[in-house]
């Protein structure tokens, strides 16, 4: 099993990075585990609705470029599925069996562009607040940890 995590922007503090380094040897033992890191665009203060459009379409460019043919694309939008870690573990379950692949995409501080949204087969959402990408990349990646862990009969979940 093949998982990516897309985030756009660096990781800048030592206590994510160190949380990830963490989470990433872990899911070492499932298959293969990677984080790709997007750079995020400029913003200008008081950027207009059409400036921000532009900049969520730049890295939305940079975001397909990464993505593999015959892969689950499950994109972290507020406005997607809320599931719980049973069933998202069910959903990596899935996709092992049917693809062998699966990226999940954290897009900037604007969100992801139409184009993202439209290449995902699924949108998920860990609920209706806003978490900075940087929290969100970790949150994600433990949640996958835990999805393998009740694959596996683990009692992590419990």
């Amino acid at each position: 099993m093949n998982i990516t995590v897309i985030g756009v922007g660096k990781i800048k503090e030592k206590f994510f990075t160190d949380a990830l380094k963490e989470y990433s040897k872990r899911l070492g033992r499932f298959g293969s585990f990677e984080i790709i890191e997007i750079p995020d665009e400029s913003i200008p203060q008081n950027a207009s609705e059409k400036q921000q459009e532009q900049i969520k379409k730049r890295e939305g460019q940079k975001i397909l470029s990464k993505l593999k043919p015959q892969s689950l694309v499950i994109s972290m939008c507020i406005e997607g599925k809320e599931v719980t870690s049973p069933e998202l573990a069910g959903i990596i379950s899935d996709a092992a069996l049917k693809y062998g692949r699966v990226f999940f995409i954290i897009g900037g501080s604007l969100g992801l562009s139409e184009e993202v949204k439209r290449r995902s087969d699924m949108m998920l959402s860990f609920g209706r607040i806003t978490l900075p990408h940087q929290l969100m990349r970790v949150v994600l990646t433990e949640q996958i940890y835990r999805a393998f862990m009740i694959n596996s009969g683990s009692a992590y979940h419990k």
